[in-house]
């Protein structure tokens, strides 16, 4: 019997996806660097950003010491770009209430550090819904690693196989998939809705 439902934030509950991308390329502009929209989303999506700063330094594509720079000027450029790319999505909101409805325990894991989720989440008026909110920067090994999940786990009081997780990039749901919990691999936020949920919500 589920008892609890998680799920990711960009591309599941809100369409950030390219909200990231224009934030990064804005800042990896200031230092001469470029990421095409094709490669991001094959390669890119879903990965904290200094995991992206480190790969692009890897490449070669950026000079060695900026990642810490970077990020704190792409996590501002985010937060400018919040109100634009979440604004409340009545799909999402009506899903919620059926699961809170229902008893649900609703938790959110993103690879995006806590502030922004929080933010994220008031944008989209979604906030007060969720138990739980675990960011990047609380996790030692963000996902692939399945750590963010297992924490999320502990903290609603619920074991892996109580559990369904909403998932959408690779390494999202390669994180879900290792905590153990049922996982519902999405394509995008458009596909998380009362549909996605009809069985568990005997609709």
């Amino acid at each position: 019997m589920y008892k609890a439902v998680i799920f990711d934030l960009d591309g599941v509950l809100v369409n950030l996806p390219d909200g990231h991308y224009e934030a990064l390329n804005k800042a990896l502009g200031l230092f001469g660097a470029h990421i095409e929209k094709n490669e991001h989303y094959e390669y890119f999506n879903g990965l904290p950003t200094r995991k992206k700063i480190e790969e692009l330094e890897r490449q070669g594509r950026l000079p060695a010491g900026l990642k810490e720079t970077i990020n704190s000027i792409k996590q501002k450029y985010t937060k400018e770009l919040i109100a634009r790319y979440c604004p409340p999505d009545y799909s999402k909101l009506i899903l919620a209430t059926h699961l809170k409805n229902k008893n649900y325990l609703l938790g959110c894991c993103s690879n995006s550090v806590k502030d922004t989720i929080k933010l994220v989440l008031e944008s989209s008026e979604l906030l007060d819904f969720f138990d739980v909110i675990i960011g990047n920067d609380e996790v030692t090994n963000p996902k692939p690693h399945p750590e963010i999940y297992l924490r999320a786990f502990e903290q609603l009081g619920v074991k892996p196989h109580e559990c369904i997780i909403v998932e959408d990039a690779h390494y999202g749901v390669e994180a879900a998939k290792a905590s153990g919990a049922t996982v519902y691999e999405v394509r995008n936020s458009e596909d998380v809705n009362l549909t996605l949920f009809e069985k568990l919500l005997s609709l």
